[in-house]
C-alpha cells in the first residue's frame, strides 16, 4: 500500500500485459523491514571503517610471483604467444598479414607525402613501429603504422619549421630540395623520439585515464577537420600545382584561396579515344596496389617526367637506415607539437582498441598500450620514422581478413621489410597525383562523419556543441591550437554542466514505494506535508549555491524572505522587551505613596493582583500596559513564541524536506522555517564524507540520514515536527 491516501486503490497489473502480469503473480515477492536511518543500518550491519591499504607498500614488496606478473604485464606477448593455437589461427593471421601489407605499402608512400617527406620514410615507417608495438602491445586487432592524421600534424609542422623559402637557391630560384628534405627528415625522427617519451611516460605513471577527457565527438571532430586539411593539402599534387608553404592560423583558408586562384593553370589533357560500349555501366574499381603498379608502369612506359613534367616519387634507395640520434637543440621547438601528436594518437589507438576488445571479449590495458605506442615512436625515431598511430582503414582489413592476434602484424612488417630491402626502387616513376588520389579515396571513412551532426542534434545537443567548436577552431587554427581549444572547451562545458544539473520534485507513483520526477510520471504523486528533492549531479562546492537556490525555489516557499521577515520581527520583539524592562526599573524600585500602599509585579498574573486585594480602580493604565506586555513576555519565552504563527507570517505547506544531497546550511534555513530535514540514500563514502566535514553536531545526526527514500518520507509522515499541518524536506544522496 502507498503512503498517501487515494480515492480507490489500483491494481498495478491491469497496466501491464497479460503474460507480464502472469509473471508477476508467479513472482508475488514480499519485503517487509522496519524503517532504517544510518545509525540503525550501522548498528545492524555492524559497520566499521574499511582497513587502510598502503598503496606505496605494495609497490615497494618484491617477490617472485611479483616479478613474474610486472614481466608479463610490460610484456605482453610472452602472456599469449606460448598459448597461441597454431592450428586455429595461423593461417588466419598470415592471409590478414598480407592483406594489410598489401595496403600499408601504397599508404606508407602516400603518407609520407602528407608529413612532407620522400616517401621511402613512409616504408620505414611501416616497418619499425609495427614490430615493435608486435612485442608490447595488448591490442590483438588493431593495424599501428602510418596514418592520415598523424602524418598531417608532422607536415604542418616540417612545413611550418622548414619551408620551402628557406632553402630557395638565389641563383636560378629553385629548391634545394636535398637540404630541404635532410632537414624535414631530421625534424620529423626528432619529433618522434620526443613522442615516445611522453608516450612511455604517461604510461609509466599510469597516465592512460587522461584518454578520457577527450569525448567520442571531440575525437570525430577533430578527425573530421584533420581529414578536411588532408583533403586541401593533397590538391596541389592533384592539379599539378606549385603553392606556397603556410602554417598557424587561417592558413587553410589561405591554401584554398591560392589553389582557386591558380586553378586556371592546370593543364588538362583529354585522352585520344572515348571508351565505348559497356551499356553505361561505371567500370568496377580495382584494388589500390594494382592501381599504383599500373601507374608505375604507364608512367615509366610513356615517360611523364621527362615528356610532361609529371611529379613522380623519385629515387626509393634500396636498404635500411642507420640509427641516428636525435638532435636536442630541436626538443625546445617541437615539444608542443609533439605533446598534441602523443595525445592525439594514443586517443585514436585506445579508442579502436577498445571497439575491437569489446567486440571480441578481451581487455586492452590503457597504460600498456601508451607504453607500446610510446615505445614504436620512440625507437622508430631513432631509425629516422615520423610520428605514427593506428589506421582505422587498415585495422578493419586486419581483423576482417581473419586476424586474431598482432603475429597479423609482424608479417605485414616483414613483408615490408622485404620491399625496402629488393622492390622498392620499382616505384621510383610512380606519379604522385596517383598516391594523392589514393590519400583521398582514404579519407571517405572520415569525412562520412560529418552525418555525426544530425545524429547529435536529436540526441545530445551539448556533444553537438563540442563537435562544432573542434571542427571549427581545428580549422580556422590550424591541428595543434585546435585540439588546445577543443580540449579546453571540453573541460569548461564539463564544468558548465557540473553547475547546471537538472532538478526535480519527487512524487510517489501509485501503490508503490518508488519515487520519480512528477514532471515525466503522470501517476506520479506528492505525498502531503512531504517534499522530496532531488539533483542529478554530485553535489560539491562549485554548484553549492545553485542546489541551494534550486531547492528554495521547486518547494514553493521564499525562505530567504521568511528568514528576513522573521529576524526582523524577532529583533523588534527584543528591542520593545528592553525598552519596557527600562522603563519598569523605576516604578518597582519607588517608594510606596500614602495613598497606595499596593507595588504590582510586572510578572503578575491577574488572580495574583485579585489576591491581594487590589482595586481595580485603583490600577493607573501603565499598570495595565505592564500587565499586558508581561503576557508577551511569557509567550515569547514560550516553545512557540518564535513560531512563524506566532509572528503573523505565512507557514509552508509542507512539514518535511527529504533531500538527495546535503547541505549544512539547508538544514539550519529550512528548522528556521519550521521545516524538518532528511537525507536519503546516503552510502558509505558519502557518510565518511559528511564525518570528515564535521557536518555532524548536536543537532545533525546520523538518525537524520535513511537508505532510502520511501524510508524517510515515512519516517516523516510518522514523526511530524509539534504542528502535524507543517511540512518535511527530504533530499536524496
Amino acid at each position: 500500500p502507498g503512503l498517501v491516501d487515494r480515492s480507490g486503490p489500483r491494481d498495478t497489473q491491469a497496466l501491464l500485459s497479460a503474460t507480464q502480469a502472469m509473471e508477476l503473480q508467479r513472482r508475488d515477492y514480499h519485503v517487509e523491514r522496519p524503517l532504517l536511518n544510518q545509525q540503525q543500518l550501522e548498528e545492524l550491519g555492524h559497520w566499521g571503517p574499511a582497513p587502510r591499504t598502503h598503496q606505496w607498500r605494495t609497490w615497494l614488496q618484491c617477490s617472485r610471483a611479483r616479478a613474474y606478473a610486472l614481466l608479463l604485464r610490460h610484456f605482453p606477448i610472452l602472456a599469449w604467444l606460448p598459448r597461441y593455437p597454431v592450428r586455429d589461427w595461423l593461417l588466419g593471421d598470415v592471409l590478414s598479414g598480407l592483406s594489410v601489407a598489401i595496403m600499408q605499402l601504397p599508404q606508407g608512400l602516400a603518407y609520407a607525402l602528407l608529413a612532407g617527406l620522400p616517401p621511402v620514410f613512409g616504408l620505414y615507417s611501416s616497418f619499425y613501429p609495427v614490430f615493435i608495438y608486435f612485442l608490447f602491445g595488448t591490442s590483438r586487432h588493431i593495424s599501428v603504422g602510418t596514418f592520415a592524421i598523424m602524418s598531417v600534424m608532422v607536415g604542418s609542422v616540417t612545413e611550418s619549421l622548414a619551408p620551402d623559402e628557406d632553402f630557395m637557391d638565389i641563383a636560378n630560384s629553385t629548391v634545394n630540395e636535398t637540404a630541404r628534405d635532410t632537414y624535414r627528415v631530421q625534424l620529423a625522427s626528432t619529433l618522434s623520439v620526443l613522442v615516445g617519451l611522453f608516450q612511455v611516460g604517461l604510461g609509466l605513471v599510469h597516465f592512460g585515464f587522461v584518454v578520457t577527457y577527450l569525448s567520442e565527438p571531440l575525437v570525430r571532430s577533430y578527425t573530421t577537420a584533420a581529414s578536411v586539411q588532408v583533403f586541401i593539402s593533397q590538391l596541389k599534387y592533384v592539379f599539378g600545382l606549385q603553392l606556397s608553404s603556410r602554417s598557424g592560423p587561417l592558413s587553410l583558408i589561405y591554401t584554398v584561396l591560392e589553389v582557386c586562384w591558380k586553378l586556371p593553370q592546370t593543364v588538362v589533357r583529354h585522352p585520344g579515344h572515348r571508351a565505348r560500349g559497356g551499356g553505361g555501366k561505371a567500370p568496377r574499381s580495382l584494388p589500390l596496389p594494382l592501381i599504383l603498379i599500373g601507374a608505375t608502369a604507364i608512367s615509366y612506359g610513356v615517360g611523364l617526367q621527362q615528356r610532361f613534367g609529371v611529379d613522380v616519387v623519385g629515387n626509393i634507395p634500396a636498404g635500411l637506415v642507420p640509427p641516428v640520434a636525435p638532435n636536442p637543440q630541436l626538443f625546445a621547438k617541437l615539444v608542443g607539437n609533439a605533446f598534441a601528436i602523443a595525445v592525439v594518437g594514443f586517443a585514436i589507438a585506445i579508442s579502436l582498441g577498445k571497439i575491437f576488445a569489446l567486440r571480441h571479449g578481451y581487455r586492452v590495458d590503457s597504460n600498456q598500450e601508451l607504453v607500446a605506442l610510446g615505445l614504436s615512436n620512440l625507437i622508430g625515431g631513432i631509425f629516422q620514422c615520423f610520428p605514427v598511430s593506428c589506421s582505422m582503414s587498415r585495422s578493419l582489413v586486419q581483423e576482417s581478413t581473419g586476424g586474431n592476434t598482432q603475429i597479423a602484424g609482424a608479417i605485414s612488417s616483414l613483408f615490408l621489410l622485404l620491399i625496402i630491402l629488393k622492390l622498392g626502387e620499382l616505384f621510383r616513376d610512380l606519379p604522385k597525383a596517383v598516391l594523392a588520389a589514393a590519400i583521398i579515396v582514404n579519407l571517405k571513412g572520415m569525412l562520412m562523419q560529418f552525418k555525426d551532426i544530425p545524429s547529435l542534434w536529436k540526441a545530445n545537443q551539448m556533444d553537438l556543441l563540442i563537435w562544432l567548436v573542434t571542427f571549427v577552431a581545428t580549422i580556422l587554427l590550424n591541428l595543434d591550437l585546435g585540439l588546445a581549444v577543443a580540449i579546453v572547451f571540453s573541460l569548461l562545458l564539463t564544468v558548465v554542466r557540473t553547475q547546471l544539473p537538472r532538478y526535480s520534485v519527487l512524487g510517489q507513483v501509485t501503490d508503490t514505494d518508488i519515487y520519480r520526477d512528477l514532471a515525466e510520471y503522470a501517476e506520479a504523486r506528492e505525498v502531503p506535508g512531504v517534499k522530496v528533492f532531488r539533483s542529478s549531479a554530485t553535489l560539491f562546492f562549485a554548484n553549492a549555491e545553485f542546489y541551494s537556490d534550486a531547492l528554495k525555489q521547486r518547494c514553493g516557499v521564499d525562505v530567504d524572505y521568511l528568514l528576513s521577515r522573521k529576524k526582523k520581527l524577532m529583533k523588534k520583539r527584543e528591542l520593545q522587551q528592553k525598552r519596557l524592562k527600562k522603563n519598569k526599573r523605576p516604578r518597582t524600585q519607588a517608594a510606596p505613596s500614602k495613598d497606595t500602599s499596593v507595588s504590582v509585579n510586572v510578572n503578575a498574573s491577574p488572580e495574583d493582583i485579585k489576591s491581594n486585594d487590589v482595586d481595580d480602580s485603583r490600577v493607573n493604565p501603565a499598570a495595565e500596559l505592564e500587565d499586558a506586555v508581561a503576557s508577551n513576555q511569557e509567550d515569547a519565552k514560550a516553545p512557540n513564541g518564535s513560531t512563524l504563527k506566532a509572528l503573523g507570517l505565512p507557514q509552508p505547506d509542507f512539514h518535511s524536506l527529504v533531500l538527495g544531497s546535503d547541505l549544512k546550511n539547508i538544514f539550519r534555513d529550512f528548522r528556521e522555517i519550521e521545516v524538518e530535514v532528511y537525507i536519503a540514500a546516503c552510502h558509505s563514502p558519502v557518510v565518511a564524507q559528511l564525518e570528515a566535514g564535521h557536518f555532524f553536531d548536536g543537532s545533525i545526526t546520523k538518525q537524520h540520514l535513511f537508505v532510502s527514500v520511501h524510508d524517510a518520507v515515512t519516517f516523516a509522515l510518522q514523526h511530524p515536527r509539534s504542528d502535524p499541518s507543517r511540512p518535511v524536506l527530504a533530499t536524496k544522496l
